[in-house]
């Protein structure tokens, strides 16, 4: 690779971290001064921007604070520790939504909403990251966040509901899954995220993340 400073527009593979992606491209650039404008769960995938060299890192809040578009796939019936595929299931039902009662409740989920942040996170309070003290079994009051979303229904097929949806920085992905399984009366998790846009850059004009590994 050539490229010196800028941005590199990659697809995360599933299963890699965020972070796997810039000890990769250092690897094969040289490069030390990298940085990321957003991370991806390992379980998730899409639209990762890199951002090489100081000019770039020095501006990863402006990239961090742009809206994002994700298509999200949950799993309706089973809830888990951490509202995605990596916890523990803590719940299950035989309850059967409706198509009707789905579209009904997606009516929460647009325009301004409000969301209480998922103890698994890395957001922090009091100077402490959330998931670490929701892996000693410590849950803590968190405020919650106003955001903006945009929730269409692509498809359904019991057990699994996939959802485009569009939202403003700092939108767990997750805590929709589980927030819209608690009004369908039946639990969700999110098994599968796919970042589709970042911005104004799209996953088509990623390249495939799995090339940096090579």
């Amino acid at each position: 690779m050539e490229l010196r400073e800028g941005i590199l527009l990659v697809d995360k593979p599933i299963g890699k971290t965020s972070f796997s992606l810039i000890s990769a491209l250092r690897k094969k650039t040289g490069i030390r001064k990298i940085g990321h404008a957003g991370t991806l769960d390992p379980f998730a995938s899409g639209v990762m921007i890199l951002l090489i060299g100081k000019t770039f890192t020095a501006q990863s809040d402006t990239f961090i604070g742009q809206d994002k578009e994700y298509e999200a796939t949950l799993h309706l019936g089973v809830e888990t520790t951490t509202y995605d595929p990596e916890g523990q299931i803590t719940a299950t039902s035989t309850q059967i939504p409706l198509l009707s009662e789905v579209e009904e409740g997606l009516k929460q989920f647009q325009g301004t909403i409000q969301q209480i942040p998922p103890m698994f996170s890395a957001k922090k309070i009091k100077g402490k990251k959330l998931y670490e003290l929701a892996r000693k079994g410590i849950e803590v009051e968190r405020a919650p966040v106003t955001l903006n979303v945009t929730t269409e229904l692509i498809a359904y097929t019991y057990p699994e509901l996939t959802l485009k949806i569009a939202c403003s920085k700092g939108t767990y992905i997750r805590s929709i899954a589980s927030d819209l399984g608690k009004v369908l009366g039946c639990g969700a998790y999110l098994k599968k995220l796919t970042r589709t846009r970042c911005g104004p850059y799209l996953l088509k004009d990623c390249i495939d993340g799995k090339e940096l590994f090579n």
